[in-house]
């Protein structure tokens, strides 16, 4: 079970919460990671209550007064590292190393946006002959934050930081497949700040979430997700007009060019993305797609580098790939390369397990499939999971068309001994993010504008435009020597 002082934050009366449920670590279902209890819609409701009767007071506050609570969660959640990252390594399943970045990389986006009051408190007058004008952004209001399970902590971090700063009250539903290190960082936070400002909520999309997306005090949503859930977002939102931030699901493309030397950092870069976090990332490399030319050799190479892969247990320092997170996505990457076998396609599982059984978890082996086509379900869908399809090409006007051929368009990359060449081509790509001879986690820092094209979201995250998407925009105007006129 986990240290009592990781135990999550309670703010729910006791008669609206359902049953307990157990969550289990995915690389040794026999363990008990920790313990909650799914709220009712009650719960989510009572919630946005307190946010709502804070947000007064929260908003009423300077930006650098919100930004030094900011500031001192951050340190108390940089004290708590090792001790949050080994519990996230254990509920999620990615290896403690990743699990670690997430945790260090949550306290520095922290500071980051603390780091924006200035930005936050910014107004733009204009004084001409017609009189005054004042440009500002404003709090919203209550916002209602989202988290998936596959980076819990970051992700949500990435969505509330901005929200708090801008003078926003937050309620956080936590992730059902992974809610025990989030829930732990945010009690850090809840600690530093007014009654209310913050609250967190446990219990499934269909109730809790439903409650939230259609409360009428909830003035904005905030998701990371699925592109399926973030549709049913939108349509509940709807009914009172809130403001949405929604990135969504991602089939990000990786093109090998001719130009492009198959080296060890070519390989290493494009195989380090795809199965980081064991391919449960919204912007890893899902297709690759190779010039011809260099076709096998790549596939050569990039088999041979994943056979170094050890998949196992996430706190063995062995390791270099954990399982799945849950069954269910489990299942979906073993349909989809089941159906590219029965299609004829060459599947190539990779790596040794070590310390364990692959019935231990949700384990699977990292697998290269090559000789698919470009209306394979591998390749058209977003598998979320350790098996990567490769695709040969003949030009780059063939591997453009491939590349947008899908309803998503969340990241890319290209590859090139050619810089120049390569920003060029990525020009041409239908996406948010278009990386230049890197595709991992770490590429689009809490700096960058990200978000989607096409099915792959709406609205943009990251960087100083998150708080904007967190505000309204007002204008105060003195118009009077123009009326006069009139």
């Amino acid at each position: 079970m986990p240290d009592s002082t990781l135990t999550p934050p309670v703010r729910a009366a006791t008669t609206h919460v359902g049953e307990p449920f157990s969550v289990r670590n995915p690389a040794r279902l026999v363990e008990e990671v920790g313990v909650l209890t799914r709220g009712r819609a009650a719960v989510a409701e009572e919630a946005v209550d307190r946010a709502y009767a804070a947000f007064p007071s929260w908003s009423g506050l300077g930006a650098h007064e919100r930004a030094a609570a900011l500031f001192r969660a951050a340190d108390a959640i940089d004290l708590e590292r090792a001790a949050i990252a080994e519990l996230l390594t254990r509920e999620h399943g990615k290896v403690l190393a990743d699990a670690t970045a997430e945790i260090t990389n949550t306290a520095k986006t922290i500071r980051y946006y603390a780091g924006l009051a200035d930005y936050v408190e910014r107004e733009t007058v204009l004084d001409d002959a017609r009189g005054r004008i004042i440009e500002r952004r404003v709090a919203m209001g209550v916002v209602a934050v989202i988290v998936p399970w596959n980076y819990p902590v970051l992700l949500a971090t990435l969505m509330y930081a901005p929200a708090l700063l801008a003078g926003n009250t937050v309620v956080v539903k936590l992730p059902e497949n992974a809610p025990l290190a989030l829930s732990a960082t945010l009690q850090r936070l809840v600690q530093e700040l007014p009654e209310g400002v913050l609250s967190v909520v446990a219990g499934s999309g269909g109730e809790v979430g439903v409650a939230l997306t259609t409360h009428p005090k909830v003035r904005r949503v905030s998701f990371t997700g699925s592109t399926e859930t973030g549709r049913t977002i939108m349509r509940d939102a709807s009914s009172n007009l809130k403001s949405l931030g929604l990135e969504l699901g991602g089939n990000d493309p990786a093109i090998v060019l001719e130009s492009a030397t198959v080296n060890h950092r070519l390989v290493q870069g494009i195989l380090r993305g795809a199965f980081m976090t064991s391919g449960q990332v919204c912007y890893a490399p899902k297709r690759l797609y190779v010039h011809r030319s260099r076709y096998s050799e790549f596939v050569d190479a990039f088999t041979a580098a994943a056979d170094e892969l050890v998949v196992g247990f996430g706190l063995d320092p062995a390791v270099s790939m954990g399982p799945l997170n849950n069954k269910a996505q489990l299942n979906t990457v073993k349909e989809l390369v089941e159906a590219s076998r029965r299609e004829g396609a060459s599947v190539r599982p990779a790596g040794r397990y070590e310390g364990v059984e692959e019935t231990d978890g949700f384990f699977m082996l990292p697998t290269v499939v090559s000789g698919l086509d470009q209306h394979s379900p591998l390749v058209q869908q977003e598998q979320f999971g350790p098996a990567v399809p490769i695709l040969p090409f003949d030009s780059e006007e063939e591997a453009v068309a491939l590349a947008n051929d899908s309803e998503y368009g969340l990241a890319a990359s290209v590859w090139s001994d050619d810089t120049e060449h390569a920003f060029g081509l990525a020009r041409r790509i239908q996406a948010g993010s278009v990386f230049v001879n890197v595709h991992r986690v770490g590429a689009s820092d809490a700096s960058m504008p990200f978000g989607g094209f096409k099915q792959s979201g709406v609205g943009r995250g990251h960087g100083e435009i998150s708080v904007d998407e967190s505000t309204e925009l007002q204008i105060i105007a003195d118009r009077t020597d123009m009326q006069a006129q009139i």
